[in-house]
């Protein structure tokens, strides 16, 4: 059984910076599409950041040069490094795996059809 624990998330000022980790069991991390979502109230869940099988990062736009998405393959972890917060930035954090996808990770097609494993999540909020 799969399970996909994420932890980090805090309230932070604008400007400040968060570490988020999704600590993986019945999965190893890293061996096909890996990602972090994102849903704040009232909005639809969306796509921050994706790594592939062979490691290449994908972000949204909004967090390019901010976030940093990792793998740690000793820890069998998936990792978001967050900087320069901002308050747009506060939501519900999950990680998710999409099983049998190896690379082409970042598309809403994928991300509705393909990232079948999901974290509870974890929330961070940004203040200003």
């Amino acid at each position: 059984q799969v399970q996909l624990v994420e932890s980090g998330g805090a309230s932070v000022q604008t400007g400040g910076s968060l570490g988020l980790s999704c600590a993986a069991s019945g999965y190893i991390i890293g061996t096909s599409c890996m990602g972090w979502f994102r849903q704040a109230p009232g909005k639809e869940r969306e796509g921050v950041a994706t790594i592939s099988k062979d490691g290449t990062p994908l972000y949204q736009e909004s967090v390019k040069g901010r976030f940093t998405i990792s793998v740690d393959n000793a820890k069998n972890a998936l990792n978001l490094e967050m900087n320069n917060l901002k308050p747009e930035d506060t939501a519900m954090y999950y990680c998710a795996a999409a099983p049998g996808r190896w690379y082409g990770c970042y598309s809403k097609e994928v991300f509705d059809n393909e990232f079948k494993h999901w974290g509870q999540g974890t929330q961070v909020t940004v203040s200003s």
